[in-house]
């Protein structure tokens, strides 16, 4: 009870635009970042000086996006750019990379922000796949794996942990994860409620930031989760209407997520042995995390159940042929 109490009333943010360090020179992609958190990162970063990709499906609204955080922004040495990315449509997806690779050599910090919950049930992605799992995990995976070559090139050099990939769950992780962290047959199973799919793709989420830092820690390349925290966001916008009535007492302006991922892409507390860790509001190693969760991301040989490395292949062989 003690670690979901502190998710709810987290303590204050040490990393904020206030003593953020010029980011001047790095370039950062931020999916769905015209909205909520996302947009609110991408403020952050372009007034420090970043240059930012605004990944996502509607120019329009990366367009108004744009035009607000510069409105509101006077003075700055940082760019803001729209990156057309649909994932929920895996086919698309290399050709925003190759966008991307065209205009830029380096990237500093992929946020994975973007994220979908509880969708109409039966909405499914170009592919078929569920929503949930095609927007939360399919997409974010099969974008950072081909990102991982100009990621690569970019931590050569810098020191190791400098650059990032930054993945996205909730609390539900802590208090509604399947136990033993089993969510691939539940999500796959017909009679799942879009709310379980979710807390599984959450999971699912964390299992893949882990799998990526044991595949890419020896580049120096950071890869860690977060819980952002209990937002004021439109996330909640396919959810009954009486959710945000509910849960409005306990929720926060969606700028004090932007710290969470803030500290997670940014903060020079992480070093590279934190790689696959789990990050709690408004930025911090989570003390202590579920076991049975812990050893799902371990093999059978370290004592383990592999459950992680399932739903890890599962992703790699939906989106292989996308590669």
């Amino acid at each position: 009870m003690g670690i979901a109490w502190s998710q709810f009333f987290p303590p204050a943010p040490s990393l904020t635009e206030s003593n953020l360090p010029s980011q001047r020179g790095r370039v950062f992609i931020v999916t769905g970042g015209y909205s909520g958190v996302g947009l609110e990162l991408c403020k952050i970063l372009y007034q420090a000086g970043g240059k930012v990709y605004i990944a996502g499906r509607s120019e329009e609204s990366a367009s108004q996006a744009i035009a607000e955080i510069k409105s509101s922004i006077r003075s700055s040495d940082g760019n803001l750019v729209f990156l057309p990315l649909h994932l929920d449509d895996l086919a698309s997806i290399k050709a925003a990379v190759e966008t991307y690779n065209a205009a830029e050599s380096r990237l500093d910090v992929l946020f994975n922000n973007a994220g979908v919950s509880n969708p109409p049930p039966g909405s499914v992605s170009t592919q078929g796949h569920d929503l949930q799992l095609a927007t939360n995990c399919l997409g974010p995976h099969l974008l950072t794996t081909l990102l991982l070559p100009i990621l690569r090139r970019t931590s050569e050099s810098e020191l190791p942990a400098s650059v990032r990939v930054v993945w996205t769950a909730s609390i539900v992780v802590d208090m509604a994860a399947a136990e033993g962290g089993d969510i691939l047959d539940e999500i796959l199973r017909k009679s799942t409620t879009p709310q379980r799919t979710y807390e599984g793709t959450k999971v699912g989420n964390w299992y893949l930031a882990h799998a990526l830092d044991v595949q890419e820690r020896h580049s120096g390349i950071l890869s860690v989760v977060v819980n952002p925290g209990n937002l004021k966001s439109n996330l909640t916008r396919h959810m009954s209407w009486l959710v945000p009535y509910v849960v409005a007492p306990l929720l926060y302006p969606a700028r004090m997520g932007a710290y969470t991922e803030l500290w997670a892409g940014l903060s020079n507390e992480l070093t590279i042995s934190d790689g696959g860790k789990y990050i709690l509001p408004w930025g911090g190693l989570h003390p202590s995390p579920r076991q049975d969760l812990l050893r799902a991301m371990k093999s059978k040989d370290e004592g383990g159940t592999d459950v992680a490395a399932i739903f890890v292949k599962y992703c790699e062989d939906q989106v292989s042929e996308f590669r």
